[in-house]
């Protein structure tokens, strides 16, 4: 079902939002072979080693996500920084 609304959603709207009200129609389905051939494939970039200070509820909140927690991080920061780069 695809539902028009009139103001953008936040985050914690569009959290709250049943499944069935969540129009999937514009993903492509991924089948058997997608999955067989799928590879991670990470920026090969140079990173710099960095002290840096955040808060204390948001880094456990990333810890507890499991290993690899700063490059998520990181993934954060570059959505953030590609958006608003231009």
């Amino acid at each position: 079902m695809s539902k028009q609304y009139d103001k953008e959603l936040s985050v914690k709207e569009l959290a709250a939002l049943p499944d069935e009200d969540i129009d999937f129609s514009d993903i492509p389905a991924l089948d058997e072979a997608f999955w067989k051939n799928a590879k991670v494939q990470m920026p090969d970039r140079v990173k710099t080693p960095l002290t840096v200070r955040f808060d204390s509820d948001m880094l456990e909140w990333f810890k507890s996500q499991g290993r690899g927690y700063q490059t998520r991080m990181n993934a954060v920061l570059r959505s953030f920084y590609e958006a608003h780069r231009h």
